[in-house]
């Protein structure tokens, strides 16, 4: 029973302290507005308004090349004000130079091994969020690649057994007679 005291005391203070932290982030004026986001936290990172943050590549007049940090038009799952931390990033097989958001990285194998580690999927909500929302958009359930990722002759045993698709064992090789093999009879002139 004390241990019970105990557990409750030390969920009552962790949620005590961190009501706090987020009403010290709200006072102090802690909102995350995509467009004032520095190249270095800007991509994976969510806006107070739950919008992700993209950063964006352009060429300036004199032809030097700029990085700007934007709101985009994705939402993230009940996520809000949020900067991804340099070990989801890692974790993840990220890059915080990584222009845009889009699927692409889906199709590169060492990049969904990292993205389905445990370290990453695990540990990393919003980036596992991004990029489940990006692969149902593509028609693929994230959970099924990270299965197959992970467990491949697993996934295709299940995939036999379900389709009824028995594969047959060894056959045995067939007894041909060998006959000699007689050119047609030519035709007479």
């Amino acid at each position: 029973m004390a241990s019970n005291m105990s557990l409750k005391t030390h969920v009552i203070i962790f949620t005590l302290a961190l009501s706090l932290v987020f009403f010290v982030q709200g006072t102090l004026g802690g909102s995350i507005t995509c467009e004032n986001l520095e190249q270095e936290t800007c991509a994976f990172a969510v806006s107070s308004s739950g919008k992700r943050c993209v950063l964006e590549k352009r060429v300036k007049r004199s032809g030097e090349e700029a990085y700007t940090c934007r709101t985009s038009e994705i939402e993230a799952d009940k996520l809000k004000e949020l900067i991804e931390t340099d070990q989801c990033i890692k974790a993840c097989g990220l890059d915080r130079k990584t222009l845009g958001i889009s699927s692409d990285s889906l199709l590169d194998c060492r990049f969904t091994q990292k993205l389905c580690s445990p370290q990453c999927y695990e540990s990393c909500p919003n980036v596992v969020d991004l990029y489940f929302n990006l692969a149902a958009a593509e028609g693929v359930f994230l959970p099924k690649l990270c299965e197959i990722q992970t467990n491949p002759r697993r996934v295709m045993s299940e995939q036999i057994r379900s389709s009824g698709f028995v594969a047959p064992g060894p056959v045995r090789p067939a007894k041909f007679l060998v006959a000699p093999i007689a050119a047609p009879a030519m035709a007479p002139y």
